[in-house]
């Protein structure tokens, strides 16, 4: 399935602001269709594995808000859940 505007977007977004050593972005918006939040696009869940150096020492609410602050307006505008795995590496 090819990456729509808003999953290359956040990679985009993602890799800009934090530098990932790793990162997966999964559209998961098929899983949702008619559910709450489906805005119809097919692109408004998603979920996010990344790895990043900045994440160190950092708690797991902490990561999460950088994670969205590098999103940033993507958040309220286009993207409706998120699930995020944030790690340090070696964690």
């Amino acid at each position: 399935m090819p990456k729509g505007l808003v999953h290359s977007e956040i990679e985009k977004r993602l890799t800009a602001e934090l530098a990932p050593v790793s990162l997966t972005v999964t559209n998961d918006s098929a899983s949702h269709q008619g559910h709450a939040g489906d805005d119809g696009s097919g692109e408004s869940h998603f979920s996010v594995e990344i790895e990043c150096a900045a994440f160190a020492g950092q708690s797991r609410l902490n990561r999460q808000r950088m994670v969205n602050k590098a999103l940033g307006d993507m958040m309220q505008d286009k993207v409706h859940a998120m699930v995020i795995k944030a790690r340090a590496p070696g964690e």
